[in-house]
Order: C-alpha cells, then structure tokens, then sequence
C-alpha cells in the first residue's frame, strides 16, 4: 500500500487519460505479472509503472476496466496452494486504494468486459513489447500480450488502439505528491552517497559489492523498498562498460570509483552517479573529471521550458567535443569520435521508473522531471567518468533536486 498517495490520486489520473480520448472509449490496462526465477520460484515482483499510475494495485495479473460510465477490476483466481503461498489478494483494500467500487472475479469480469466488447468497436490498450528486445538482449514481461490475446479471443475483428503515447503524456510531467516523493528517494540516494564517499576514503571497503551492501542498508534504513535499479560501482576500467552491475572488483585507492545508484522510494525512483577519488587523484584523472563537470554546468545552462531534448544533445556533443579535443582525445569533433569516448545521451526522463517514458519530441515543460550525466570513458588509461544529477523543469529554468550532494572529486 502506497505510504504517500491517496485514492484521489488514482481517481484524478483515470479521469485525466478519459479527457485525453473520446467519451466513448474503452480502456483496459493490465497488471505485470511474475517472472520465473527458477524451478517454482519467481523474481521480486514489480509492477507494470503505468497500471500502477492507475490504480495504485500491487498485485499481479490484475485487470483494470475503465470508460466514462464504468468502471471495475478483474482480480485473479488463486488456489488454495497458491493463497498458502502468497496470501490471498485483500480486495477490499485494492478497492480502497484504487478508489473502485466494484471488484470482480475473473470468471464474473471477463463475462461482463464480453458484453461490453459487443458494444464497441475498438479498445484502448498498451501495446505489448516485442517478447525479446535484440538491442537489448532482453525478455519482456508478457502480461499485455497475454491480455491483448484475450481479449482478441473475444472479439478476433476488434481494433485495438495504442495509447502509450496519451500516457507518456500524462506521466512525464509531474505533480506536486510526485515531487514530494521524487525528492525523498533523492535525499535518501544523496544522503547514502554521501556517506559512502566519507568512509570510502578511509580505506574501509576492499570490493565493490561492500559498497553495495552499505548503499543496500542505508537505502533501506531511510525508508526505501531498496534499489530502484541495478546499482553500479565500479572502479578504473570497469567504470567504463556503462551498466557495468557486476560490483565484484577490488577497490584500488588510485583509481577513481563511480557510483551510480537510486533509492526506490514509495515506486520513484532517484538516479545519482558521483565519480570520487580515494587518495589524491592524478593529474590526468583531475582533467578528466573537470571537462565531465564542466559539461554538467553546461548543460544545466540549457535545460527550460520549450527546449527540445533532441537540439540539447546536439549542443553536448558539440560542447563534449570540443573537451574531448583539449584532453587530446579526438582530434576532430564528429558523432563518431565523440560517441566513442561519451557514448550515451546526456539525459533521459525520471520517475516512476529510472529511465521513465516521456516524449522526447516535444519541447519541455515545467514539472518535468529529468537526469543530467555527461560523462567520459576511457577503457585505456582506465579512467571512466560520469556526474549524475536529478533536476526539476520550472517556469524560470531548472532546479538540482539532488544540490545538497557535493561534485567534488576528492
């Protein structure tokens, strides 16, 4: 159960996607659902973020229904094993959280989502994701095209219509509880890191995993459900593979450690990245810190209202170029020399997922919610560089939601 919302949110985003399609549009949405781990084991549960935003529901393989005149959810069949297992689904508080009234068993939901089917002739859904992404060597969770097949069983000529977009729409730009919450799982990532820092230059961790593990309690200890991501320290070269999360090298006090983590606060997640030197940095080391550092303070210059994302990373490029050529990096400044040195986008949305949806399309707006990481990476002299800081879109420019944390290198 959600600590920080009440039912009026999930009530008031319902009835702002209904304002965003016709009056006669049906809208169905599905819960993820669990992933084998192994054997009859599962991974940790997580919910799909947009059937969250709806609902507020943590349970899965749950069906919301909703139109101007109706709506309901579809709660799923669960044997007497399984409820040993699992615990039973409280229905009265999944109604109470979502601020619906009417609860249905699958058999009495489906029956009742079939003859509504009858009276329409398309649906609005979320597109299912291909069940492997190539580029991303990923399985996708299954659950929308499960329902997209179920609800084709129904009505195989029914046209269903995608509004990952509407959404997306919805959801880039945030309100004030979500900003509330956005800056608490941000205190608690910039208040663990900090921490880290102070006891890293002791001496006190060997490995990389003993970070995590620290950043694991402290995130815990301040009230979040854990890691909103995979986290990622790595030191020297291995700084250098981005996602780098297998945490499993030995720390050396001469090479630089980053750090790229956020806490999970109430389904928000923080994503900070700072890059320190145990013991008195190079003077290679200390360049290539101050051109990453000069480039985030670049970039917070541009980032307000009605820029686009897409003119902005060109003017990181352009500006990461010209660094990369006083580091004596490259020696002309092109996609492809400054690609292969800063080899991912400058920012990408935060939210209810680290690397959140939003429309990168359209000119940013007060209340959107965004990370700043330029970074360098150089596999050769073993020095890999990045500064990550959450910022808040305002009428007057941006503000650092994470400032209270230092970007210094020692």
């Amino acid at each position: 159960m959600s600590q920080n919302f009440t039912s009026k949110f999930f009530i008031d985003n319902r009835a702002r996607l209904r304002d965003l399609l016709p009056d006669s549009a049906l809208i169905v949405l599905t819960a993820n659902g669990l992933l084998q781990r192994g054997g009859d084991t599962s991974y940790p549960f997580y919910q799909d973020a947009s059937f969250w935003y709806f609902t507020g529901c943590d349970e899965p393989d749950v069906v919301i229904v909703f139109s101007r005149t109706d709506e309901y959810l579809i709660v799923p069949h669960r044997d007497g094993s399984r409820t040993a297992f699992d615990g039973a689904i409280d229905v009265v508080q999944l109604g109470s959280i979502a601020g619906i009234k009417t609860i249905l068993n699958e058999a009495e939901g489906w029956q009742r989502l079939g003859h509504q089917l009858t009276d329409t002739k398309q649906l609005a859904t979320l597109a299912a994701a291909p069940a492997y992404i190539e580029r991303l060597g990923m399985f996708t969770n299954p659950a929308r095209l499960r329902l997209i097949k179920k609800i084709k069983s129904q009505d195989r000529h029914l046209k269903l219509v995608d509004i990952s977009k509407d959404i997306a729409r919805l959801r880039v730009t945030k309100q004030p509880s979500e900003i509330t919450v956005l800056q608490s799982a941000i205190d608690i990532t910039a208040t663990s890191l900090e921490r880290i820092q102070q006891l890293a230059k002791t001496g006190k961790y060997h490995h990389e995993y003993e970070v995590v593990a620290e950043l694991s309690h402290d995130f815990l200890w301040h009230g979040a459900k854990g890691h909103a991501f995979d986290p990622i320290v790595s030191g020297g070269k291995r700084a250098c593979t981005l996602h780098n999360t297998n945490n499993s090298g030995a720390i050396n006090q001469n090479e630089l450690l980053l750090c790229d983590v956020g806490a999970d606060y109430d389904h928000y997640a923080a994503d900070i990245t700072r890059t320190f030197s145990l013991s008195k940095p190079t003077k290679r080391q200390q360049e290539v810190y101050g051109a990453v550092l000069e480039a985030q303070t670049f970039a917070l210059t541009l980032l307000s209202p009605g820029i686009l994302l897409k003119d902005y990373e060109q003017k990181m490029e352009q500006f990461m170029g010209r660094k990369l050529s006083q580091l004596g990096l490259i020696k002309t400044v092109s996609r492809e020399s400054v690609r292969r040195y800063m080899p991912h986008a400058v920012s990408h949305f935060l939210g209810l997922n680290a690397h959140d949806v939003g429309l990168y399309d359209q000119p940013l707006e007060p209340g959107m919610v965004l990370t700043v990481e330029p970074g360098i990476y150089i596999p050769d002299e073993a020095i890999g560089v990045r500064i990550e800081d959450d910022i808040l879109i305002t009428d007057q420019g941006n503000l650092v939601l994470s400032d209270k944390l230092a970007r210094n290198l020692i």
